[in-house]
């Protein structure tokens, strides 16, 4: 269609006379129609071989001047030709055709027999070959600008994506930690005051009271924990946070279903930025839960010690059986999972002298190692 259109208009302009080239010009016959339809139809390739294409309207268009026929309109094919080289990015290409094709020009304007008159489109042939590579090579800044700023764009649009899903899996493994350390303690010392009520129920009724007692705190503590759980995921506050402040109801109810614990405390207490202390207490919350599970009687010393650049939480235990070997088991994993989150570091296995031991080591973020 550009093709069609440049002829058109080309060879209207030429037969109307509606410019002159310079010198003296002979009337446009069907001769002249040849380079003229050459150089047009050469711009049907200016996209799929737009040297060659560029080249061929030159030519054409010098040949035109050559033989002396009317107007400057069959310089427009080259212009174009010229243009689409620039806005591909061939700018030496565009300068070199630009050039042979002003230098054609005036190289006639020199060996012709008149000056050119002012107001002869030849005298604005250099004008109109700057203009038009300044013009394509703009063209082409701008379409390569607009591609990158739509390419960054894709990009982040990716990135964003990727970093909603990995949002969404951090999240989704926070609420398997939170439920999985909770409801397994607390079902953990369930299990165990329902076996002691079991034992005691004709026996001791004084004490499988206590028992069932035990068990109604330990499921209203489990409900408190999983309320405040899910009120994180509604943005709500229903129940206190999970610390170290609560550890002392952590070793009662170790306590009142048996297993004796030793609070040992080194350094001292200070506040913990809010992950470590959710971090350390769960923590020490699931190595209780293993010491119930897995140790059978057992004595559990829980040494917390303060240091200036981090908190390092110690549980041991004398069971007779350790069935939980390190690196085994969901809670081991979780356990290590969260140490790392903060930071830290967890490792988990048998005493040489017997039990279990588990050594957290929590840094405190902004202080100095």
């Amino acid at each position: 269609m550009i093709a069609v259109a440049v002829l058109a208009g080309v060879v209207g302009g030429s037969y109307a006379g509606l410019s002159r080239s310079g010198g003296l010009e002979r009337d446009l016959d069907p001769a002249g129609l040849t380079p003229l339809a050459v150089a047009a139809l050469a711009l049907v390739f200016r996209r799929s071989a737009p040297l060659p294409a560029g080249v061929v309207a030159v030519v054409a268009g010098f040949t035109y001047y050559g033989l002396r026929y009317p107007g400057v309109f069959a310089a427009a094919p080259a212009l174009i030709a010229i243009y689409t080289l620039a806005t591909l990015g061939r700018r030496r290409a565009a300068i070199v055709l630009a050039g042979a094709l002003a230098f054609g020009v005036y190289l006639l304007i020199a060996l012709s027999h008149t000056d050119p008159s002012p107001g002869d489109g030849f005298q604005w042939i250099s004008g109109w070959l700057v203009a038009i590579v300044v013009v394509g090579e703009v063209v082409r800044s701008r379409r390569a600008y607009l591609l990158e700023v739509e390419r960054r764009l894709a990009e982040a649009e990716h990135t964003k994506e990727e970093a909603a899903l990995r949002r969404a899996g951090d999240e989704r493994l926070w609420i398997a930690q939170e439920l999985h350390d909770t409801l397994t303690h607390s079902i953990s010392v369930i299990n165990v005051q329902v076996g002691v009520a079991m034992h005691l129920i004709d026996r001791d009724p004084e004490q499988t009271r206590e028992a069932l007692a035990a068990i109604k705190e330990s499921g209203h503590d489990a409900m408190r924990e999983l309320r405040a759980t899910l009120g994180v995921l509604r943005q709500a506050d229903e129940g206190p946070e999970a610390g170290l402040a609560l550890l002392p109801r952590l070793v009662t109810r170790a306590e009142a279903v048996g297993l004796p614990v030793t609070l040992v405390r080194n350094g001292e207490p200070r506040r913990l930025p809010e992950q470590v202390d959710r971090a350390a207490y769960r923590i020490l919350q699931e190595s209780f839960t293993n010491v119930l599970r897995h140790a059978g009687a057992a004595r559990v010393t829980v040494t917390t010690e303060y240091r200036p650049d981090m908190i390092v939480l110690c549980v041991e235990d004398d069971g007779a059986s350790a069935a939980v070997a390190e690196g085994d088991g969901m809670g081991v994993i979780g356990m290590r999972e969260r140490a790392v989150a903060v930071g830290g570091s967890l490792t988990a296995g048998r005493r040489p002298e017997g039990g279990f031991a588990v050594r957290a080591e929590l840094p405190l973020p902004g202080r100095d190692r």
